[in-house]
Order: C-alpha cells, then sequence, then structure tokens
C-alpha cells in the first residue's frame, strides 16, 4: 500500500526566507480542514480476487486472500496484503523488510458513495504511530460483480494525528533548517541548490528557491528525478502561509493552509 496521498503532503514541507528573525521561524501546522484535494480520482479494481489501483505509482496488483504480496517500486514498502472482510470492507497491511510500516481499514457506507478509510502510519523515523482517518467520494462506479470499493473515487476529508501535520522552520543567514516530529529534517541554502532530505526514503534531495519576497518553490528528487514541486506564500501579517503542491508522480495539485502556533 503506498503512503496514505495526505501524508506524503503533509511531511513534504516547505522553505522560509533568508532574513534576520524571519517570520517564517518557528512551529506551523497544517490546517486539514481547509486542504483542498487533487481532482484527479484514484482508481480501484477489486475483482475475482485480484485487487488493482490503475492510479497508484507504481501501480498495484496483488491477491486478496490477506496473504504478503511482494510490492516492487515503492520506496516506502515492498509487500502489501490485502484481505476482504465482507462486501463492503477490505483491510491491507504494508510491510517493509518484514516489519508492518501501514495498515488501512476501507470501509464503504451502505448506499456505496462514501469511502472512509482509517489509516495507521508506523514507517517514520520517530514518533511512533501515526493515525487518521481519510474520506472519499464516490466518482465512478466499478464493473458489475466487483467489490464496492471498485470505481473512482475523490478525497474529500482528512484527519491525522497532530505530529503528522507540524513542523519546526529556522532561518540562519542564507539557509534554512526544517525538522518534523517524525523523523523528517533538512539544511538547504536559499539558492536552488541540491541538498540531502534525511527521514523520508521516497525523497533523497531537496532543493529551495526564493521566487520572490514572500514566496518560494522547494523541489523534491528522488534520486535525480523529480517528484515534487510546491510553492509556500506568507500572508502580510505572518500568521498564515498558503501552499500549491505538484505531485509530478501522480500528476495532481493539491492546495491547502497553514497556521504558525
Amino acid at each position: 500500500m503506498r503512503k496514505p496521498f495526505f501524508v506524503g503532503w503533509l511531511l513534504l514541507l516547505l522553505p522560509v526566507l533568508a532574513v534576520a528573525q524571519s517570520p517564517w521561524d518557528g512551529t506551523w501546522k497544517n490546517d486539514l480542514n481547509k486542504m483542498q484535494f487533487p481532482t484527479k480520482p484514484d482508481v480501484f479494481l477489486l475483482q475475482n480476487g485480484i485487487y488493482e489501483c490503475t492510479t497508484c505509482v507504481p501501480p498495484i496488483k496483488v491477491n486478496t486472500d490477506g496473504t504478503d504480496q511482494k510490492v516492487t517500486g515503492d520506496p516506502y514498502s515492498d509487500a502489501l496484503a490485502v484481505k476482504v472482510i465482507d462486501d463492503h470492507t477490505v483491510e491491507t497491511t504494508s510491510k517493509k523488510g518484514g516489519k508492518v510500516v501501514g495498515t488501512g481499514k476501507n470501509s464503504i457506507s451502505p448506499d456505496g458513495n462514501t469511502l472512509t478509510v482509517q489509516w495507521t502510519d508506523s514507517g517514520n523515523p520517530t514518533g511512533g504511530t501515526q493515525k487518521g482517518t481519510y474520506t472519499a467520494k464516490r466518482i465512478a462506479k466499478g464493473p458489475a460483480g466487483a467489490h464496492l470499493i471498485s470505481g473512482s473515487w475523490r478525497g474529500e476529508k482528512q484527519e491525522a494525528s497532530d505530529a503528522a501535520t507540524i513542523w519546526t522552520y529556522k532561518v540562519n543567514g542564507n539557509e534554512l533548517s526544517m525538522s518534523t516530529p517524525l523523523g523528517q529534517s533538512y539544511i538547504a541554502k536559499l539558492d536552488g541548490t541540491d541538498v540531502p532530505y534525511k527521514g523520508d526514503p521516497g525523497t533523497t534531495s531537496v532543493s529551495v528557491k526564493m521566487l520572490s519576497k514572500d514566496t518560494l518553490e522547494e523541489t523534491h528528487k528522488r534520486d535525480g528525478k523529480v517528484t515534487w514541486i510546491g510553492k509556500l506564500t506568507i500572508s502580510p501579517d505572518g500568521k498564515t502561509a498558503k501552499w500549491i503542491a505538484e505531485d509530478k508522480l501522480q500528476g495532481t495539485t493539491a492546495t491547502g493552509s497553514a497556521t504558525k502556533q
């Protein structure tokens, strides 16, 4: 199972202005109620004992007998087990190196139009197991006879542990340092130079570039390939910041805002 979409966004954090006593210095928290999910839906198919996610990167196609199935090309996991509980419920367990790194209980509403995922994420370096709930709306039905999880779904709401929504910035001269309670961090010069990104196997390097006095651009890469580009714009009072993030692997865009604590 891929790392939950929203967790991917919460952990891909953005840079700050390189000025003395920067208004960006301090702890910030994502406002999940203001997050706008991508318009491109997720597409699942569960039929004849096979589960597929054609929009996942990499695509997923595994048996649904509840046993560990090999996953390749995913930096966050190397095995996925899918178990059908009933015609409205599917459970998933992701592992890496034999260790559980994520779980999901996928429940379909009685009318078949709402997908609710109760998830856990225990694959971060620190912070322990994170929990949350993701809700999506049905955009299209699956084929006749397929499990109700089949079809196209668009995200609508996300709830998550506080530790998965906060980060700390610190500007020192022309350098920005970022850290999270979950063990992600980097120290980057604000000149667009690639530097190591620590604590996230899906991101090996990051670069930061100032676009204007109140807007910066951050580019994430995995083994030299761009995976994600984000822009962050701070408000005049320095209390809030709006962001827009492009997932280059998924071909999606999301927006949101954060508040200084």
